[in-house]
């Protein structure tokens, strides 16, 4: 397997790689600071990994707060792409395989059909946009790289849909939430666990994939699966995006067809209520 080093190892998926890789007893791995591990700085990643020498770098570091994206354009750009491109750099001059982590908003997500790895990716926000263009840097750079696309990320870690909808639901009785947005909800976990998986097989067949759990849903399904699981009473209305206007357009349809990952590294993905249900488990384990 040889050493891994985590970027990126303080937000949600980083920190659900360090549960997944105590759980996997995976102790050749490394969780640097924001501080020792800055993918705007090219030098300092230069000498991480001149002194790390890991096999693999997984890079979780992203700007991605959508809206924000929209008037922070140059800082998106920043952490996006040009922070790949170092990264690509550094792994490329150090011998290590890149893991980078991308999102389904690469996509316009205007047909309702099954999006596979090699579809026309045609981002409709700036933060769509910066991550293709983060994943063209890696292409371009480096061969030895995994793209993993993912969407609609949760789990017990940092700020994501299901805690807001938790805390919304534990205050109010009622919530409006957006019915015409279809993607599939994947928990951090189980993608930390598919990049272990990734590493441990030994594969070289490099390239984009796309992993989110399995199933279909919307923002209001998934909510409403978020306090049936979590016995919140809360009643919860659909309404249309364009009642709730955000500064950064949505794809509308944005769900991922997962065989080639599946079938490259021989993977059962769990429906994504399952995976729900895990997830909140974890939650209720926490607060008590």
């Amino acid at each position: 397997m040889g050493k891994i080093l985590v970027i990126g190892a303080g937000g949600q998926l980083g920190q659900c790689l360090k549960t997944v890789a105590a759980r996997r007893d995976i102790t050749d791995i490394v969780f640097p600071s924001e501080t020792d591990a800055n993918i705007l700085n090219q030098e300092g990643l230069q000498s991480l990994l001149a002194k790390e020498q890991p096999a693999f770098v997984i890079n979780c570091a992203a700007y991605t707060a959508v809206d924000k994206a929209e008037d922070e354009v140059e800082l998106a750009k920043a952490v996006n792409e040009t922070g790949a491109a170092n990264l690509a750099i550094a792994c490329d001059a150090n011998g290590a395989t890149l893991i980078h982590v991308s999102t389904d908003f690469v996509f316009e997500g205007n047909e309702v059909k099954l999006l596979v790895e090699d579809d026309i990716a045609n981002p409709i926000n700036v933060y769509g946009q910066t991550k293709l263009d983060g994943e063209k840097a890696v292409i371009a750079l480096l061969k030895e790289h995994f793209i993993l696309r993912t969407s609609w990320l949760y789990s017990e870690y940092a700020n994501n849909f299901v805690k807001t909808m938790l805390k919304l639901g534990a205050d109010r009785d009622e919530l409006n939430i957006i019915a015409d947005q279809v993607g599939t909800p994947t928990y951090a976990i189980d993608l930390a666990n598919t990049i272990f998986d990734i590493i441990d097989s030994d594969s070289v067949a490099y390239g984009v994939y796309h992993y989110s759990n399995e199933g279909v849903t919307s923002w209001f399904d998934f909510a409403k699966g978020i306090f049936e699981i979590s016995e919140t009473q809360v009643k919860v209305n659909p309404i249309p995006g364009s009642a709730y206007p955000t500064k950064a357009t949505r794809p509308a349809f944005s769900v991922m067809d997962k065989s080639k990952i599946k079938e490259t590294f021989k993977l059962t993905i769990p429906y994504w209520r399952d995976s729900l249900v895990a997830c909140i488990d974890k939650l209720k384990e926490n607060n008590h």
